[in-house]
Formats: structure tokens, sequence, C-alpha cells
């Protein structure tokens, strides 16, 4: 149990699911209506300027992919509660699998389903947030980044003032996932070009790899 705890922060799995995470994102905005999976922020602004506006139906687009957000951290650490002490597979790993069975789904959802399609890819999002929140013992969001650049250029300046080569080390990792987050939605936007509502199963992919390696120590 304890090795499938520390694979859980390992670089490897954080990174397989920095890329996921951008590609989500990618994806929904240019294949799903211009929907933000995984920042909520930006829909609860959008959501809040449509009503103000009297836009009710667009409104409620943002809306929807909020609360199923707000769902899927419920859910997560409802999981983290039934199963955080199985002896036969990580209640991390049982998130996982969910993650890529939803976002398997979402790869038939035709666009005139794009509100729901966005639900479900929320939902994901908000359950990988919450079960993955740590990188090598550092708080860490792996389906957003402006916690992750605070904390990257709160470390460089504490390194600056210091010299400590450790806290460097740690702020360039934050930047490095930053990096990787960015080529995540990169590759989401091109392959969402590609192979439109489908290119999401390339996510559900990832998160099955990021299943099987959490069977092995780091």
């Amino acid at each position: 149990m304890e090795c499938r705890e520390q694979m859980s922060e390992s670089a490897v799995v954080i990174a397989f699911l920095c890329i996921s995470g951008g590609f989500q994102d990618a994806y929904t905005y240019n294949c799903r209506d211009e929907v933000f999976a995984n920042a909520q922020t930006g829909n609860m602004v959008l959501m809040g300027q449509n009503f103000a506006m009297g836009n009710w139906y667009l409104g409620i687009r943002y809306l929807l992919p909020v609360l199923a957000f707000a769902m899927g951290i419920y859910a997560a650490e409802k999981i983290r509660g039934l199963y955080g002490q199985s002896g036969r597979i990580h209640w991390r790993q049982i998130v996982i699998l969910l993650e890529a069975a939803a976002l398997f789904a979402v790869g038939f959802m035709p666009r005139q389903v794009n509100l729901p399609a966005n639900m479900l890819v929320s939902f994901v999002c908000a359950m990988q947030v919450q079960s993955f929140r740590k990188l090598k013992g550092s708080a860490y969001a792996t389906t957003m980044c402006i916690g992750n650049l605070r904390a990257a250029t709160e470390l460089w300046c504490s390194y600056r003032f210091t010299g400590n080569k450790e806290t460097k080390k740690k702020s360039l990792l934050y930047y490095g996932y930053i990096g990787i987050f960015i080529l995540g939605a990169a590759v989401g936007g091109i392959m969402t070009m590609a192979l439109t509502e489908k290119a999401i199963w390339m996510s559900s992919g990832l998160l099955l790899a990021v299943f099987f390696m959490m069977f092995r120590k780091e």
C-alpha cells in the first residue's frame, strides 16, 4: 500500500496526468462549445456575464460544468472513504479507471450533446484534481496551472534570496510540469482538429497507462 501511495506522487505519473489535463481543456474548448473542463474560474466568469446580459441558455451552459466539477470532488472523496483501506487496489486507481471509462464514453457523444459531454469531462477533471494533489510531497495540481505558477515563482524568489539549491530544483520542477501541461494542451488542440469528438480517447489512454503504472513501485 505504501509504495502505491508514493507512486501517485511520482514524476512520471504526474507528467502523464498533466498531459491529460492540458489535453482535456483544449478538447472541450475547441470541440465542445468553448467551455473549459478544468479551469472553472473561466466558466464562472462567462456564466455571470451571460446571466447579467439575460443570455440564460448560455449562462446555464457554463453553470452545469461547474456543478459537475463539484460533484466530481464529492465522488472522489466518497471513493477514498469507501476504499481508502483496501489492500487489493489503491483507491486512486479506482478513480483513474472511472476517469478513463468516462472519457472513452465522451468520445462517442456527438456535438449535439456537447453540454452533457462537457459536464462529464468536468466531473472527471474534478476527480483527478482532488485525488492527485502532490508531486514528491509538494502540493501540485495536474488540471490547472495558476497555483503551480504561483508556487514556482515563489520558490524561485526564495532561491534568489537564499541560494538554496533544493528550492531552485523544486521551482524548476514546477515550471517544467507547467510546460508539460501546455504541451498536452497543444497536442489536444492539434488532435481535436484531426479526430474531432474521438480525440478524447487519447486522454483516456493516458489515464489507463497511469492505472497500470500504479501497480509498480516508484
